[in-house]
This record gives C-alpha cells, structure tokens and sequence, in this order.
C-alpha cells in the first residue's frame, strides 16, 4: 500500500497518521506490521515515532488477515432510530458488537447484516461493518452503526473530538458520599494481565470521567457517569480506582458479592450527536433498565 502524505497534513508521528488514515486497521494491527519491518517512508525503513511531512511517500507492506465472512442472522433488535444513513439500537445485555475469533455468530454484526440488508459501512472491515464504537459484552444501552462510509467518517471524527454525549447508569458498590466526583486519571494495559486495562501512566492514554449521584441507597450508590472521554472499559476501571467497582463488574469488582449477575449493572442509557447528513443536533435516551430495578428491590 503506497500513499503520499497531503500538503495540508501537519508533522506528526506515522502510526497516529496512519491509524487516522487508514481507520479499518486498528493501531496495534499496524503497530505489529511497523515492528516487522514492514514500513517504508521515502524508501527507508521507518520506525512508530518517525515524523511524516507532506509529499512524504509511505509504503505499507500489509497482509490482510484472513476474515473470512460474516453470516447475516434474524436477531431481533431494539431499534430506537434508524434511517438511510444510520441506524441506532438498544444492545441486549450478553450480546458482543462484533465477531471475532472462536465467536463467528450471534453478534450485534450478525444482526445488524440481516437488518440492513448488508447495507454498512466498510471501513471497519468485514469483522466490523457499520461499528463506529463498541459496549462490552455485559454492558446495555444505546450504541449508534453507520450505514455508508460518508456517514462512519462523520461520525468517527465526532467521537474522536469528544463532542458525542454518551451518559450511562452504574450501580456501584458502597455509599458516595459526594453529590458528584470527577475522575482524571490515564488509563492503559495492565501490567500484569494484558486482558485488563488499569489507571497507569506507562503506555496510557487521558481519561475523564463524571459521576454524578441519583440515589444512594445503604449498601450501593446509582450513579450517572458522563464520558468526557472514551477509552477501553472506562468506567469500569474508574469505578474501581474510586474503591466502588460497578456491581456485577467480574473483571474489576467483587467476584464473590454479585454470583447470581450475568454481568455488570452499566447501561448506556443517552446517546447525543449530530447527523452526519443533516447537521441538526439529534439525542437518544432508553429507559432504566429492568434488570438495575430488580437487583435494587432485592438488595436494598
């Protein structure tokens, strides 16, 4: 792959131009190719940090992972919005957003292809067609595709900015004692179990993050948490660098208090955004969810 840097592209490192550039390979993924020797600026081989400058000739030798298909499958969806150039829905708690390795089917993807008519955006690849953002696993709540590229590309550099309003409802462990605490602290790999992501400063990146009270009840707090910024598993290491994990929260809380949950008690409950098309301002809100009301009535 050979590309010529614009005469309006500022100097900058080659992997965070690259992975803006080309936005279906992730980082990491051209992070391995780049630690392989597999970039070229100028004819030289280039490492990460290399500085590109405009006119630069950056030749990428890229071997595509082997996707393969993706099934389009009748799932049904909780669909809050939808028109020709995106789609918005309610994601069920256990469903993941895309497939991938040892987990093909029953995936938000798998739906949204049968839905749409297979009608996404491609820049996110096969494995990720129309995914402009993603919620865990165990995580509910309103998540927004991208129907075309025009309307991903939009919506991406939105979520880049920070401008997306994106507000969740957590129930945490213990009593805040605050009416509101604001979280600033990087988040990264964790050093010991690279699956988990820790508040560090090697190798991290910002992240902020606004809980606000709701109700406090005598053993948890429900909290409103806002995003100012939207990094790996946010709110849930936040949360526990706060001393009250999410409830449920298997990975970061209290594997022992919660055996009977399926997983952790956040929902993204708002959704806030401006059309891609239309440039008006557009806002999606679900209701509390059901499950939140039943652990309260019977733990509180």
């Amino acid at each position: 792959m050979k590309i010529i840097v614009a005469d309006s592209v500022s100097p900058q490192r080659v992997d965070v131009y690259l992975s803006e550039r080309i936005p279906k390979y992730s980082r990491s993924f051209l992070r391995k190719i780049i630690d392989d020797g597999g970039l070229f600026i100028n004819g030289k081989q280039a490492k990460a940090s290399t500085k590109i400058m405009p006119q630069d000739e950056i030749v990428l030798f890229v071997n595509e992972p082997d996707e393969g298909t993706v099934e389009q499958q009748n799932i049904a969806l909780d669909i809050v919005y939808e028109d020709d150039d995106l789609i918005v829905v309610n994601k069920a708690q256990g469903m993941v957003v895309h497939p991938a390795a040892g987990n093909r089917q029953n995936t938000l993807v798998n739906a949204l292809l049968y839905h749409c008519k297979g009608s996404l955006s491609g820049i996110g690849g096969v494995i990720r067609p129309g995914i402009v953002h993603r919620l865990d696993k165990d995580t509910t709540g309103i998540l927004v595709a991208a129907k075309n590229d025009f309307t991903h590309q939009k919506l991406a550099q939105q979520f880049k900015a920070h401008s997306i309003v994106r507000q969740y409802y957590a129930l945490l462990h213990g009593v805040i004692a605050e009416e509101q605490v604001l979280v600033k602290a990087p988040i990264g790999r964790d050093g010991v179990n690279r699956k988990k992501m820790a508040v560090t400063e090697k190798n991290a990146k910002d992240a902020e993050t606004l809980f606000t009270v709701l109700k406090r009840y005598p053993n948890h707090t429900l909290v409103d948490a806002t995003l100012k910024t939207g990094r790996t598993h946010q709110i849930r290491v936040h949360a526990a660098y706060l001393s009250h994990p999410v409830v449920g929260d298997k990975t970061y809380g209290y594997q022992k208090k919660d055996p009977a949950l399926a997983g952790q008690l956040l929902h993204a409950y708002k959704l806030g955004l401006i059309h891609p098309r239309t440039d008006q301002y557009m806002e999606f809100v679900t209701p509390f969810p059901p499950r939140f009301e039943d652990f309260i009535s019977k733990n509180t």
